[in-house]
């Protein structure tokens, strides 16, 4: 069976020099677009997925520490690529440039991870994962998508549709549990 493919157009302005982590207020004109394929993870896949994850991760510099004290969290396990429950993003020459996987659990469909790796971040690929998950779970017949949010990606979900619904607690701090409308 082939992989089941969605294409996005996104920014492509790597930005060089322009300090535009998630939360912050820098700025960059994103005149150039890049083409992404959204595809269904293989394992072969795996060895680039951790490093978006480890990379994107330790972006936040509210987590880094954390994280750190604790290497177990930034270990990225296999399961959704061989359960096939993990979407990822590449771009030109293959690149995987994010990803994204979900879980269903007691009837409930949940966005478990999303990961961009940090120099392709706020052009339209985190958005563009997630709006390929809620169709993919909309063929599975759910109403909503909910997600543990971290909370300096707040803007980012309630921008993608997401509002909060109540303070969940995580293995480092209290994050906001969030749903949106899958449409």
């Amino acid at each position: 069976m082939t992989p089941m493919c969605r294409s996005a157009t996104v920014d492509n302005h790597p930005a060089p020099g322009v300090v535009d982590a998630p939360g912050g207020s820098g700025t960059s004109d994103h005149t150039d677009v890049m083409s992404i394929s959204i595809l269904d993870a293989g394992m072969a896949d795996l060895e680039n997925l951790r490093g978006v994850f480890q990379r994107a991760s330790l972006s936040n510099e509210n987590d880094r520490g954390p994280l750190l004290e604790h290497p177990e969290s930034l270990v990225l396990s296999d399961n959704g690529v061989m359960e096939g429950r993990m979407r990822v993003a590449v771009g030109e020459g293959d690149a995987v440039v994010g990803f994204a996987t979900y879980l269903i659990s007691n009837g409930v469909a949940e966005l478990k991870d999303l990961f961009v790796d940090p120099p392709w971040m706020r052009r339209g690929i985190g958005r563009a994962l997630v709006m390929d998950l809620s169709a993919r779970l909309s063929e599975l017949h759910f109403e909503k998508l909910e997600v543990t949010a971290n909370p300096h990606a707040m803007a980012f979900y309630e921008h993608v549709g997401f509002v909060e619904a109540r303070i969940v607690d995580t293995k480092f701090y209290p994050a906001p549990r969030m749903w949106r409308p899958i449409s």
